[in-house]
């Protein structure tokens, strides 16, 4: 029979964990009702040494994670070609995605959501902007993906939006480090004829380009700004928080556009 202290509804857990197994059950019922105490808490703490709020972030960060990798991905393969025939058509799309952000962002349960699709808001008004109307011209490039960050600066100073807004900094931050390598590297120039020549032309430049990239010079800024990438990509993923692996996701996955850009000059 179940003694005085387990019947007691306000019997703590650690108590409960001290009983036979046969009345372990019957105390659980009045564990979870404990006022200070929810069933998920008293559960865990009876059987589960890691806490289940634990599990639930960790599975969290990576949806945030991969969420980051697709969207730095997106303006490359749909926003590039898309801008290029419809510029203005790209910059109205800015004001959707703003709005779906914030649809997202006052739902209940989407709020980590509408934060993230509003900071990739501001990548696809850069992007629609320069590769729109300044695409030629590869020095006012870094400037102009820069153009949401005072911002994005506001935001953070008073905790607003912090997932997306760590999402940006991580697309810009890969962005600067891939611009440093074309100023390092004299890949310049190509950017210019790639962006006025005509299409047929696109694969005599690439292949000059990847030339270019072979010298030990190319190699050698390569191995240091992927290492720079990898490094400052990996280290926010020790942390637990959903907004660092935001970031994250957003700096590895430009090594992996940047590779493709590499891949297309090598089969040019």
């Amino acid at each position: 029979m179940l003694s005085k202290e387990s019947a007691n509804p306000a019997i703590s857990v650690a108590e409960v964990a001290t009983q036979p197994e046969a009345t372990q059950a019957v105390a659980i019922r009045k564990v979870i009702v404990r006022p200070d105490e929810t069933e998920l808490s008293a559960l865990h703490h009876l059987f589960h040494p890691q806490s289940l709020a634990t599990f639930s972030n960790r599975s969290e960060r990576l949806k945030v994670l991969l969420a980051s990798a697709f969207l730095v991905a997106v303006p490359v393969f749909i926003q590039a070609p898309l801008v290029r025939v419809f510029p203005w058509l790209s910059l109205a799309i800015t004001g959707l995605w703003l709005w779906l952000g914030w649809t997202l962002f006052n739902r209940p349960g989407q709020k980590m959501w509408g934060d993230l699709v509003i900071g990739f808001s501001w990548t696809w008004l850069a992007g629609a902007v320069y590769w729109g109307w300044f695409r030629w011209e590869p020095l006012i490039h870094l400037p102009i993906e820069a153009i949401a960050l005072p911002i994005v600066l506001v935001l953070m100073r008073y905790g607003k939006n912090n997932t997306g807004n760590y999402f940006y900094l991580g697309s810009l931050f890969g962005t600067a480090i891939t611009d440093i390598y074309f100023y390092c590297t004299g890949l310049i120039p190509y950017w210019r004829k790639l962006m006025i020549s005509p299409p047929a032309e696109a694969g005599q430049i690439l292949h000059s380009a990847l030339l270019k990239m072979e010298t030990y010079q190319g190699v050698g800024f390569a191995v240091v700004l992927l290492s720079l990438l990898l490094m400052l990509g990996t280290i926010p993923l020790r942390t637990q928080s959903v907004r660092w692996w935001a970031f994250s996701g957003a700096v590895l996955s430009t090594i992996l556009v940047d590779s493709l850009f590499f891949a297309a000059a090598i089969f040019a």
